[in-house]
């Protein structure tokens, strides 16, 4: 067995980053340090407004003479968005009442994913509430189980006896009171923390149109068909009476979950397209509010295959900058992003939610569905003033994608789903599902299915809040012509950033004597020259543990 002990660390050649201070008490080492965003170095990722998987290790022992030592085990990472605001408000005020949507004691099912669906009654307030607050309670120990929670507002007219009927969610013997709940109210995914509104946005509780009884869909990610799992997480929402001046929605945006969304096999970037057309922006906003509303929070969601994704922005045809993206997409990490500014949505805009997907590693097609080995390309924008919308999105029509692959007439009527191919002869009596995987994918076929797909006319989906619909629902449109290729970097390596980013980095002492001979300090100056020189090296470690995990082949 390898003797880790002997491992050297390398230290970077090129020092990008600025040590700012240092302190440390009989439990913590602290040490603040700032970058440049764009560094030019080599072995330095950019830091953008994307995911970025921060590498942390430490040494249990300070740092000698001979410099920093191997971390052995002291090692992990965690995934962040370093230039994200985040909420201005990390926790709800002290006055704020609360009320608990949580499962109780759910066993969940011993397969790869199911959706949990549990209908529950807001709690009756006399006058109109704002929720400000929403945080998630996830079970001790199912944090990796629990992969997002879904809110839906339900018919109003709903009864006592359809509350605590908790069952798997889109079941044939589900209660039918379950599709009476279309309308997302909140959403949450894994690795997101608490959500706070901002202080003129609440979500509205306790009047006519607002949300009675909720659906809360929890999806269960259970790779391992683990047995006996018992789960209790749900949802905290905090509300006040004391109103704000503006009611929050939520629009769901991009491509409408479905068999039709399907990724051929072997494909290193993979791009789909939903839009949210212009014809249904209009329709909906100038009927209730022709002026716009604004979009100041975005939840980005796929799954296992995303890359990456950005919200697009379109105004009288030409690009705005995207709503909000992310290049490093992770599956593990998704909750809402703050806008720094605040957009507004107009009636002459559309938008277009980009998902790059990767499946180089799969040899079957990958389709749009609910499981995570499935896929789903959507945008979550929480916005105000509300109106009348909660779906603004497209499938591509179906026809092209079978013709590519030489499918020549479907059996008629259709019977079952998916549906039967009847022509030609060897995919005869085969769903379209298994005549796509039958098909023989290459790289060069996928990029050109992809190239088809991306130019197929597409059926709009715009539905309201209660199961309506608005008239441009179901309509077959082509898709606006738009350049795809990213546009360039607005910082080029010649010229740096002078903005920058700065981050903390902590570990907890485990060896006395080191604890015994560290200063208690806390304040922020910088140290004397002794300690700065052993902070700086073990500096030099982490930022190359950070930025140079090529040098780390066991991480």
């Amino acid at each position: 067995m390898e003797d880790l002990t002997s491992r050297k660390v390398h230290r970077d050649p090129q020092q990008s980053y600025r040590l700012e201070y240092g302190r440390e008490n009989t439990t913590h080492t602290v040490l603040a340090f700032s970058r440049d965003h764009s560094t030019c170095d080599p072995n330095d990722k950019e830091i953008s407004a994307s995911t970025v998987r921060v590498i942390w290790a430490y040494h249990e022992q300070d740092v000698g003479p001979s410099g920093p030592m191997y971390h052995g085990v002291n090692r992990g990472r965690k995934s962040l968005r370093l230039l994200n605001p985040g909420s201005s408000d990390a926790s709800a005020p002290p006055s704020a009442a609360f009320f608990d949507l949580q499962n109780v004691h759910v066993l969940v099912p011993s397969k790869d994913t199911t959706y949990w669906c549990q209908i529950f009654r807001i709690p009756e307030v006399q006058t109109k509430h704002h929720i400000i607050r929403i945080e998630p309670l996830i079970q001790k120990g199912h944090e990796n189980l629990v992969h997002h929670i879904l809110l839906y507002q339900c018919d109003s007219s709903l009864n006592k006896s359809d509350l605590d009927m908790g069952h798997e969610c889109f079941h044939p013997n589900m209660p039918d009171s379950f599709l009476t709940c279309e309308t997302v109210v909140f959403a949450w995914a894994i690795g997101g923390e608490g959500f706070s509104y901002p202080s003129h946005v609440g979500l509205s509780i306790g009047t006519s149109i607002d949300p009675v009884y909720v659906l809360m869909e929890v999806h269960y990610d259970n790779p391992a068909l683990q047995q006996g799992l018992l789960d209790s997480s749900g949802l905290r929402l905090f509300y006040t009476p004391k109103l704000r001046q503006y009611d929050a929605g939520v629009i769901e945006t991009g491509v409408w979950v479905s068999l039709y969304h399907m990724l051929p096999p072997g494909m290193q970037d993979y791009v789909t397209e939903g839009h949210c057309t212009r014809e249904c922006l209009q329709e909906s906003l100038e009927h209730e509010r022709p002026g716009g509303v604004r979009v100041f929070a975005v939840l980005l969601h796929a799954h296992l295959a995303g890359r990456s994704i950005r919200t697009r922005h379109f105004r009288d045809q030409e690009e705005l900058k995207p709503l909000a993206y992310d290049n490093e997409f992770d599956f593990n990490f998704q909750e809402f992003i703050h806008l720094n500014e605040e957009r507004p949505l107009l009636p002459s805009d559309n938008l277009i939610t980009e998902c790059k997907y990767n499946t180089k590693d799969r040899v079957n097609m990958t389709w749009g569905g609910l499981s995570t080995r499935d896929e789903m390309c959507l945008s979550y924008l929480l916005y105000y003033p509300r109106i009348n919308l909660a779906r603004c999105e497209s499938l591509p029509e179906i026809n092209g994608q079978l013709k590519f692959i030489g499918v020549k007439e479907i059996q008629l009527p259709v019977t079952t789903w998916p549906f039967v191919i009847k022509s030609p002869k060897r995919y005869s009596n085969l769903s379209f599902t298994e005549a796509m995987d039958k098909f023989r994918w290459s790289k060069k076929r996928g990029k050109a299915f992809n190239d088809v797909v991306l130019q197929l006319p597409m059926n709009v989906r715009c539905s309201k809040w209660d199961r309506d619909e608005w008239s441009i629902q179901g309509m077959i449109v082509s898709p606006p012509e738009v350049p795809r290729t990213s546009r360039p970097s607005p910082t080029p390596c010649s010229s740096r950033s002078k903005s920058s980013s700065s981050s903390s980095s902590s570990s907890s002492s485990s060896s006395s004597s080191s604890s015994s001979s560290s200063s208690s300090s806390s304040s922020s100056s910088p140290p004397s020259s002794s300690a700065t020189t052993a902070l700086t090296a073990l500096l030099s470690s982490i930022c190359l543990l950070s930025s140079s995990a090529q040098l780390w082949p066991t991480l």
